[in-house]
């Protein structure tokens, strides 16, 4: 079966909706109302959810309960997953104190940095010496990893990573990623898309 990246992120978009709407106060839903949060046709609904066998009834729709379990299932949001985090400058530390995570499915268990000053070993989320990186995701069976360190250093710690085990990388350095075939990175590119959002704003003011 092969599920590309907008199904994916279209499901995460339907869980999201389907949160609010279990606050609402519905029980059932219908494929239209989840079209109409997602802004997508909801035909393209119905065939998102047949990928993964999920059906529903045309009268009756879809069981919201039953259906956030099944996208929570699908996205691996009813095992907790661990991350580590290499580099505790501004991003890692943000990432690192953010609240949201554990909310959907993530727990960050380390933070690594070259840096001694920053070693917290006692801290809520310990922080230690990158050279203890590669031990620790093996001896905690880690699969999931975020590079927050200059660029010079992102390959090298991305080599870490990867020869200790992980299976996908979400890359905050601003340099891209040379993967293997069945490791996943995903490049965030922040000064990319700040540029790109000046320019269309700033494009959209000359236009007034």
């Amino acid at each position: 079966m092969t599920v590309n990246k907008n199904c994916i992120i279209r499901l995460s978009k339907y869980k999201n909706a389907l949160a609010k709407l279990k606050a609402l106060g519905f029980v059932k839903v219908f494929s239209d109302n989840l079209a109409d949060a997602a802004g997508v046709a909801s035909s393209l609904v119905r065939k998102d959810f047949s990928i993964f066998g999920i059906t529903g009834n045309k009268k009756g729709g879809y069981l919201v309960d039953e259906l956030i379990e099944k996208v929570n299932d699908i996205l691996g949001k009813n095992d907790i997953q661990k991350v580590v985090i290499a580099g505790a400058g501004n991003i890692g530390s943000a990432l690192m104190k953010y609240a949201g995570f554990e909310k959907e499915g993530l727990k960050v268990s380390a933070v690594f940095d070259s840096d001694p000053s920053k070693t917290d070993k006692n801290g809520p989320v310990p922080i230690l010496p990158i050279d203890s990186m590669k031990d620790y995701i093996k001896q905690n069976k880690i699969r999931i990893g975020i590079i927050c360190v200059p660029d010079v250093s992102a390959s090298g710690v991305f080599d870490i990573m990867v020869s200790s085990g992980i299976k996908g990388v979400l890359n905050f350095a601003p340099v891209s990623l040379k993967t293997q075939e069945d490791i996943i990175v995903e490049n965030v590119n922040l000064v990319g898309e700040l540029e790109s959002l000046i320019y269309f704003v700033n494009a959209s003011k000359k236009m007034k």
